[in-house]
Parts: structure tokens; sequence; C-alpha cells
């Protein structure tokens, strides 16, 4: 007997469960590790840096070719960015290449969603039957960046940057000085010091947190929905596959899927655009004195 077909629910619940070393068992759980999104990640940063260095290898004076053109342009926008955001000549020398790589890898697994929502799952489902596992229970997901620990490990990343350049700039004791002066000053008076500086730590400390959870979490939403949407487009699909009266689904399922499709391609160019430009603001806010 033909195994029944999952539900639409099923269906989704299915495609959003993670390849894990153990199962899940709270909200946060820093044992679990998702290996699809390490995975996937690992791979896309390979080739996103293998690209970069092949336009570099064959960049000539002369008349560029449309690839070397579309880089040059890149990092052209990137450069810029980060003249207008980071005013140290030096520490430009490593943020600049840092932002690029940033935004190429974003996008690289941005651009994982816009593949067939079934297709790498089904052909995971083949590998993992063939090794004599249940096919049922391959679980895959392919877009690192619906995945909220790949995009707040890259804006924890970011954070440890921006300390790291505070430090470096300011000091060790003036960027501590920092943290409890600003944002309302001090005061002559100790216990009113006191208490500002209590008050100036919290606050700083409440800008680090709220900085680094928007900026991971921003992305996550965004490429969340997009691969929601995907899978709603897909399972119109599935329903004419099973029913007569769904005949005119795979229309929709057409129209709705290459409009969803040349849309989302806006979307994941904007969200690694953000993300980077997010990045090179925090680190130049590293940078400045209050």
């Amino acid at each position: 007997m033909a195994a029944e077909a999952p539900t639409a629910s099923e269906y989704i619940v299915h495609h959003l469960q993670h390849l894990q070393n153990v199962k899940q068992t709270s909200i946060i759980d820093f044992s679990v590790f998702n290996w699809d999104s390490i995975a996937i990640a690992a791979v896309l940063g390979v080739i996103g840096s293998f690209l970069l260095w092949s336009a570099a290898r064959k960049a000539t004076s002369g008349v560029p070719g449309r690839f070397q053109a579309a880089v040059e342009l890149l990092v052209e926008m990137v450069d810029n960015q980060a003249k207008a955001t980071i005013h140290n000549v030096q520490s430009r020398k490593f943020i600049a290449p840092l932002a690029l790589s940033v935004f190429v890898w974003i996008f690289l697994m941005n651009a994982m969603d816009l593949l067939p929502v079934d297709l790498l799952p089904w052909l995971w489902a083949l590998a993992h039957g063939a090794a004599g596992h249940d096919p049922a229970h391959a679980y895959l997901r392919v877009v690192p960046t619906a995945d909220l620990s790949t995009t707040l490990g890259l804006s924890t990343a970011v954070l440890l940057l921006c300390l790291i350049y505070s430090i470096k700039i300011k000091g060790l004791g003036g960027w501590l000085h920092e943290l409890v002066t600003a944002p309302f000053g001090t005061s002559k008076n100790p216990v009113f010091a006191v208490l500002l500086g209590v008050a100036n730590l919290g606050m700083q400390l409440i800008e680090y947190v709220a900085k680094t959870v928007s900026h991971g979490m921003r992305l996550f939403g965004n490429m969340y929905a997009g691969e929601l949407v995907f899978m709603l487009i897909a399972l119109m699909g599935g329903a004419a596959a099973m029913s007569l009266s769904g005949v005119l689904l795979p229309i929709g399922h057409i129209i709705a899927g290459t409009i969803w499709a040349i849309f989302h391609i806006l979307i994941i160019t904007l969200q690694a655009f953000i993300f980077m430009m997010l990045t090179l603001i925090y680190l130049g806010q590293a940078h400045d004195k209050h």
C-alpha cells in the first residue's frame, strides 16, 4: 500500500525541521547543532570566496568582462559605504573587505530560497533511504539565514568586533569610562556620579543587546517569512495533484511562484545590503568617542 500523502500542516512542519545532532527540547538549547545550516553556509562561504578570488585573479586593466565589471561595481559600492561610515583608514583596510564578504555570503545564503522547495530535501531523502534510513525522517532546511542560530551567530560576531574595535581605538580605560559616562554624562557629586554611572551602564548594555538581537532577528524574520510563502505556493501544486476540483491551482501555482520569486530577488538582495550596512554602522559607532 502506498504511503499516505502528508497534510498541509505535516508538510510544512517537516520542511521546517533541521538536520540536528540531537532533538531540540527547549527554545534555547546550546547543545543542539543544526548541521544543515552549518554545512550549507560553509559551502556557500567557500563559493563566495572563490568567486571573489577568481574575479581578482582575472582582473585586467583593459575593458572588463561582464563578471569583472559586476564585481568592480560591487566592490566600489561597498568601499564608498565603508568610507562614509569608517573614517579610520587603518580600520577600513580590514572592515571594507569584511563588509564585502558579509554581503556576498548573506546574498548567497538568501538566494538558496529561490531553489525549488522540495528539490534538495527530496535528493536528501533519496540518499537517506539509500543508506538504509527512513526517508520520512530525512530533514533538511536549505536556507541558512532562515535559521535564527545562523543570523544571531552573525550578529554576535559583529558585536564582538565592535567590542574589539572600541577597546582598540579608545583603549580599555577609555572604553570602560565611556560605559559609565555616556549617554547621560557624569557629575562631580559622588552620589549623583554613582547613580548616573549605573544608569549609563544599564543603557549601554541595553543598547548592545538590542542592536545585536535586532540585527539578527531582522534578517531571520524576512527570510523565514519568505521560506513559508514558498512552501504555501508549493502546496498549491500539491493540492492540484490530489484533487480534480483543483485543476486551476497549477496555473495559480506557476503565476504566484513566478511573481514571488521575482519579488524575492529584491528581498534577498536588500536584506544582504541592510545587514552589511548595519555592520558598517555599528563598527563605525565603535570608533566614535562620546
